[in-house]
C-alpha cells in the first residue's frame, strides 16, 4: 500500500482538542488586560468582574431570570458533585449512563453516596432507553456525551409535571446545543469547553425548584465547605446563600480566568450570541459528516446523526485491516494515527478518549473555524495511509 501525498494546505490552527479546547478566532494575551490582579476577588472591581461573567453567561445562554448562576471550583466536575452531595437523596435517582462521565456520576452516587439508584446505560455510540425516565424520580444526565460523540437530542423524555430534579451535566453542550431549561434543575458546565476559556472553574445553573430542594432538604453525610451552597436561617431551615451567585465565590478563583471567560463571551456577543454558536458547530460537524460519507475507512462513533454530537465528534477505524487486530493492536494503531497528526502539526489531542473505541476525537464547537475543518480533513486520509503503509510494512 503506498501513502498518499501530502496535502497542500494546512489548518490555520491544529488545536482540536476536546478540553481545553482552542480559544476563540483571534485569541491574543492583551485580551486579559483588564483582568483583576493582585486584588481580593471579593473586593469591588474584582466582584463586579465576576458579575460581569455571571451576567454575560446568563445573556448568551439565555438563561431564565429566575435562575441563579454561581462560579465554583473543581471545573464541571466540581460543579456536578456539588449537586448530587446537596441534593440526591430524598427521591428516588435514576442516572443514564452512556460515556465515562456519566459513568462517572453512577460512581458518585452508588459508591460514594451510597444511594439506591437505577441505572440506564448505553454502549459508547448510543443511548439508553431514555423512555425508562420516571417522573417521580431525580435524574441525573449529561446532556452530551463528551468521550462518546453522543447527545440527546431533545429533553422530550423528561416530564414537564415531573416530581423529582433533573441535574444535567452540559460541559460539551453548552453554548453548541439548544438546552430546554423547562426542563432542567440543575445545569453544570466548565469555561474550558465550548468558550475556549481556562480549566479548573465549574459554572452551576440552578432553578427555582433547584434552589426549593436545597432549602428544603439536609443530606445525611457530612457536607465538604466546597459543596456548601447553604446557610442555617434563624428558624434553623436552610438558606441558599445567594452572595455565591452574585459575585461571592466560594474559594478564591483566577482573575485571570475569569477575565478570559468574559472575553470569550463577548465575542459570543459579537457574533450573534447562542444562535450563531449553535450554526458554527453544526457547520463544523457538517465537514467531517461530507467526508466520513466519502470515507471507506471510518464512520461515526454515533452512527444515528440524531444523537450525533456537534461538538466531541468521534470517529472509529472501521478498515478490515484494522478491525481485524486485537482490541489492543487497534488501540495502538489509534494512538498512531493520532501522533501522526500531531508530528506533522495540523491537528493536536485528537485521540479517541481511552475507554472508548479506538479511534479519534475532534472538538468542533464554535471557537473552530469551519476553514480549519475543511483543511483538516485531507490530512486525516493522509494519516491513515501512513499509519496503514506502516502497519503492513512491520
Amino acid at each position: 500500500m503506498t501513502t498518499l501525498p501530502t496535502p497542500a494546505m494546512r489548518p490555520a490552527r491544529p488545536e482540536f482538542s476536546s478540553g481545553p479546547c482552542a480559544k476563540r478566532p483571534g485569541w491574543n494575551p492583551q485580551a486579559l488586560q483588564n483582568a483583576v490582579l493582585g486584588r481580593s476577588h471579593r473586593s469591588k472591581p474584582g466582584k463586579a468582574r465576576i458579575q460581569d461573567a455571571i451576567n454575560r453567561t446568563r445573556a448568551v445562554l439565555e438563561v431564565p431570570d429566575d435562575f441563579l448562576i454561581g462560579i465554583v471550583p473543581g471545573s464541571d466536575t466540581g460543579a456536578v458533585e456539588m449537586a448530587l452531595w446537596s441534593m440526591l437523596g430524598p427521591k428516588p435517582i435514576q442516572l443514564l449512563a452512556f460515556e465515562s462521565f456519566g459513568k462517572d456520576w453512577v460512581t458518585d452516587v452508588v459508591k460514594q453516596l451510597k444511594l439506591p439508584a437505577e441505572v440506564l446505560d448505553a454502549p459508547y455510540g448510543q443511548l439508553p432507553d431514555v423512555s425508562k425516565v420516571r417522573a417521580d424520580a431525580d435524574l441525573v444526565f449529561t446532556w452530551n456525551g463528551t468521550t462518546s460523540g453522543v447527545r440527546v437530542p431533545n429533553a422530550d423524555f423528561i416530564s414537564a409535571d415531573r416530581e423529582g430534579i433533573v441535574i444535567c451535566d452540559a460541559t460539551s453542550a453548552a453554548f453548541a446545543q439548544s438546552l430546554d431549561w423547562t426542563k432542567l434543575d440543575v445545569v453544570t458546565f466548565s469555561w474550558q469547553k465550548a468558550l475556549g476559556g481556562e480549566a479548573a472553574h465549574g459554572v452551576l445553573i440552578l432553578s427555582p425548584r433547584a434552589v426549593a430542594r436545597l432549602e428544603s432538604y439536609t443530606p445525611a453525610w457530612p457536607m465538604p465547605k466546597l459543596f456548601r451552597m447553604t446557610k442555617a436561617n434563624k428558624d434553623g431551615g436552610n438558606k441558599v446563600s445567594l452572595d455565591i451567585f452574585e459575585g461571592a465565590t466560594i474559594n478564591t478563583p483566577s482573575m485571570l480566568c475569569v477575565e478570559d471567560a468574559i472575553d470569550a463571551l463577548k465575542w459570543a456577543e459579537g457574533i450573534g450570541g447562542l444562535a450563531e454558536m449553535r450554526r458554527r458547530a453544526d457547520a463544523n460537524l457538517a465537514v467531517l459528516a461530507e467526508w466520513v460519507e466519502k470515507t471507506a475507512w471510518v464512520e461515526f462513533l454515533a452512527a444515528d446523526p440524531a444523537i450525533r454530537s456537534n461538538t466531541s465528534v468521534c470517529l472509529k477505524v472501521v478498515d478490515p485491516r484494522v478491525t481485524g487486530l486485537s482490541d489492543d493492536a487497534q488501540a495502538d494503531f489509534a494512538k498512531k494515527l493520532a501522533a501522526a497528526l500531531e508530528k506533522e502539526g495540523v491537528a493536536l489531542d485528537v485521540g479517541g478518549y481511552r475507554d472508548a473505541p479506538p479511534g479519534l476525537r475532534i472538538w468542533c464547537g464554535a471557537t473552530v473555524e469551519t476553514s480549519d475543518l475543511e483543511a483538516l480533513t485531507p490530512w486525516l486520509d493522509w494519516a491513515f495511509a501512513k499509519t496503514a503503509a506502516d502497519l503492513q510494512a512491520a
